[in-house]
């Protein structure tokens, strides 16, 4: 890789963590995961969830303790923090009005870029006006499940029995694998010996889910029908990745999958497995859970993965007692996102994905929700910012910024993209050090390709 790239890449790295480290409170101790071992601690307090088993091989030992920051840390230009609040909104709104002209962005488009620690607009374009955001959306469904459920949640996939009758159980793991679920084989196989069983009956329970399991764009290689069961998001090449062929019926597949992976560790199963609630009496046998939610924040953010944004509404739905299908995890993540004092006039959460058009959100709320994701009150709301893609080196924008452009290295940014529909939102450190946040929404969109170099521009320009 180009020295400039790498270089890039590790200052875009060290804007995004002045830029949260700015205001913090000093504080001693050790950083595991980008976040302090005491914020990790008091997470844990909140759920409870420290002290399961992870199916995930534990990391590395943490690192040395990391040295305890001023009250505020100048920007990388060097210019002291109360001063590089001064800049003048009018000159950036020069250097972006003609690019936000761009004809490729369509009759329809918004904008708004803030300066992260003072919250101060130095642009916008109808940032108030609410819009379809595509895959922006999944901003907000990640901030809202990590303030409903904390960033060390994690998702459960359990079996439970009675006797002889076990039920494979969804929790909503959208990121279960087939490692993981031979694993939970693995663990339910040696319980079954343990209690002298050789031969089972074996049922699957999805009800924790509510409501239809298709999205209301229907079957659609995007998604996998909504289900509390799947594994490997339900495709048919557990290899493949983005657009691909899905089961009709993820939840039966797994169990099916799950009865074979039994079988070939000697445990008989009587008949197919069929759907059903666990047999009265029954008591957990097995389990294994997901990564913590904070992973599977990062990975949905960086992959733009749906399957993950429609489990994590569902999961905040069931944290705050609403149903856990489309319209209760919509309601889930504005009452989360209203407990955050966002501004949320004109905003609609059809789905935790942005694939239903239905959805609107405004360039002023994405760009909140940045700066809210680095306050340093708000440790729990850290993976929003560390999971947008990186321009030219991860997920949705790898191929986007070519080696040269100003913004490689320097942009993260999750995408938005739907027939019609563009946008681009999240950070990038300014010539001065500033870590802005920034929101350009684009609709009735002509073409795909000239609308992402329009936005790419946008993007761009704030970095030069």
């Amino acid at each position: 890789m180009p020295v400039i790239r790498t270089w890039q890449l590790a200052a875009g790295a060290t804007a995004l963590g002045l830029a949260i480290a700015a205001g913090a409170v000093a504080a001693a101790g050790p950083w595991e995961s980008g976040q302090r071992e005491a914020e990790r601690e008091r997470a844990v307090a909140k759920t409870g969830t420290e002290t399961d088993i992870d199916r995930k091989a534990p990391g590395p030992g943490r690192p040395a303790p990391a040295p305890s920051a001023p009250g505020v840390l100048d920007p990388l230009g060097g210019r002291p923090a109360s001063k590089a609040a001064d800049a003048k909104p009018g000159e950036l709104g020069e250097k972006l009005r003609p690019l936000f002209d761009a004809p490729g962005l369509g009759p329809l488009r918004t904008a708004s870029v803030i300066d992260v620690s003072t919250g101060r607009r130095l642009y916008g374009e109808g940032a108030d006006r609410a819009m379809p955001p595509a895959s922006t959306i999944k901003i907000a469904t990640a901030a809202a499940a990590l303030t409903a459920l904390g960033p060390d949640h994690r998702i459960p996939t359990s079996v439970v029995a009675a006797e002889d009758r076990l039920t494979l159980v969804g929790g909503g793991d959208a990121s279960l694998d087939a490692a993981g679920l031979r694993l939970l084989a693995d663990r339910t196989a040696r319980a079954l010996k343990t209690r002298g069983l050789t031969s089972v009956q074996l049922r699957h329970d999805t009800s924790l889910y509510a409501g239809g399991p298709l999205h209301p764009i229907g079957r659609n290689g995007n998604i996998a029908p909504v289900t509390a069961l799947m594994v490997d998001q339900g495709r048919i090449d557990a290899d493949s990745t983005g657009y691909a062929e899905r089961a009709h019926d993820p939840a039966g597949e797994a169990a099916r999958a799950f009865a074979r992976m039994l079988e070939r560790r000697g445990v008989r199963i009587d008949g197919p497995p069929a759907p059903g609630h666990p047999a009265a009496g029954a008591r957990p046998l097995a389990k294994v859970l997901s990564e913590p939610l904070a992973a599977l924040a990062e990975r949905m953010l960086t992959d733009s993965d749906n399957d993950l944004a429609e489990s994590l509404a569902r999961q905040t739905a069931l944290a705050l007692g609403e149903k856990a299908d489309f319209a209760g995890g919509g309601r889930a993540v504005r009452a989360q996102l209203s407990r955050l004092r966002l501004p949320l006039a004109g905003a609609r959460f059809a789905d935790g994905s942005g694939l239903d058009r239905k959805s609107r959100v405004s360039a002023g709320l994405l760009t909140a929700l940045l700066a809210r994701a680095a306050e340093p009150a708000r440790p729990e709301l850290r993976p929003v910012l560390t999971g947008l893609p990186v321009a030219g080196f991860t997920g949705t924008l790898r191929t986007r910024y070519e080696e040269g452009d100003p913004g490689s290295g320097l942009i993260r940014a999750k995408t938005g993209t739907l027939t019609g529909v563009n946008a681009l939102s999240g950070t990038v450190a300014a010539p001065d050090g500033r870590l802005l946040a920034f929101a350009f929404l684009a609709g009735r969109t002509a073409s795909r390709d000239e609308a992402q170099d329009a936005l790419d521009a946008l993007a761009g320009a704030l970095v030069s």
